[in-house]
């Protein structure tokens, strides 16, 4: 079969190898599954680059999530286990972790209503309790893990402020829902969140990318409001001043999803059921703005690690299917 496979750490674009190699053989509690779609995900890259809280050994496949098929045709949603990721013909994954692929998604689509939604309920219903009628703010609102956190606030109830970087994702962000954009780029974020709070800030704020926007974060979070760190796709790790959360009063809160996974598994599944509810009648759907050939997977994952894509790209392999 073929795979992309990364034989030494470095930028995506130029480590990811298009291979043929033996197709992969189950471990014990292990299956095999025919990929349909492969979702890229910043963790990716970071596979690539050996910056990874996992490190597979050398050689391996990258792509963490998959819409994939069993050998008795049932489609699901998986993590493969890696070294034998999900940018290749066939993949192995957990038993017991398999998840249904909702029947009113495509194969890209379900893809991409795992690790981001996951870390997005998580985030705004398990740690920070996001309750309707609050205001929830989200840096990167156009991107993976930022398109799903401002659906899930918009169904939740919540008024919606979505900070992205340039035009173009200002258009997406107004088109996902949110009911303010701040462009970063053409705009000052605390002064303009201040106005359209009248200077009360948010109650909620949810930020995969650390740096400057953790410093926007902390000048703009409500009397009582939480933070949510989720990661730091801007490259930098913050160091909060503990003291500014006692005097503001307000909450710093970790989430890494994957722990779930190890910790609370049956939370994992729970919120498997609420967002393929929330999938079925509509109130979300993830935003696949590319469907990529298999040959450009390696390109999608640069994209994705440059952070000039919106939404999700999902690798779709030539025996993949999109319904």
């Amino acid at each position: 079969m073929q795979a992309w496979q990364v034989h030494e750490n470095g930028e995506p674009g130029e480590v990811m190898r298009l291979t043929e190699v033996e197709r992969p053989t189950p471990g014990h509690g292990q299956v095999l599954l025919r990929v349909r779609a492969a979702n890229v995900n910043f963790p990716d890259a970071l596979l690539c680059r050996g910056q990874y809280q996992v490190r597979p050994p050398l050689p391996f496949t990258p792509g963490v999530e998959i819409c994939g098929e069993t050998e008795d045709g049932r489609r699901v949603i998986a993590n493969p286990a890696l070294p034998h990721g999900g940018f290749a013909e066939y993949a192995v994954a957990d038993a017991r972790a398999l998840l249904p692929a909702p029947g009113s998604l495509d194969d890209a689509e379900a893809a991409a209503l795992h690790i981001g939604y996951q870390t997005g309920w998580f985030g705004l219903h398990r740690r920070a309790r996001l309750q309707a009628g609050e205001t929830l703010l989200v840096h990167a609102a156009a991107g993976g893990v930022g398109s799903a956190a401002v659906q899930l606030g918009k169904a939740a109830g919540a008024t919606v402020i979505g900070v992205v970087g340039g035009p173009d994702k200002a258009a997406v962000a107004r088109k996902l829902g949110c009911d303010v954009v701040v462009d970063r780029r053409a705009e000052d974020v605390v002064a303009a969140v201040k106005e359209a709070t009248g200077g009360r800030g948010a109650d909620v704020i949810y930020d995969p990318v650390g740096g400057e926007a953790y410093a926007q974060s902390a000048k703009l979070v409500a009397f009582e409001g939480r933070i949510v760190v989720v990661g730091f796709a801007g490259g930098t790790v913050p160091s909060p001043a503990l003291n500014h959360a006692l005097v503001k009063n307000y909450s710093i809160l970790g989430l890494h999803w994957g722990l779930y996974n190890t910790k609370n598994p049956e939370l994992v599944r729970h919120c498997h059921e609420q967002l393929t509810e929330l999938a079925d009648r509509g109130a979300i759907r993830p935003l696949v703005s590319e469907r990529v050939p298999f040959a450009a997977a390696a390109d999608a994952v640069q994209r994705v690690a440059d952070g000039v894509t919106t939404g999700r790209l999902a690798v779709v392999p030539e025996n993949g299917a999109t319904a």
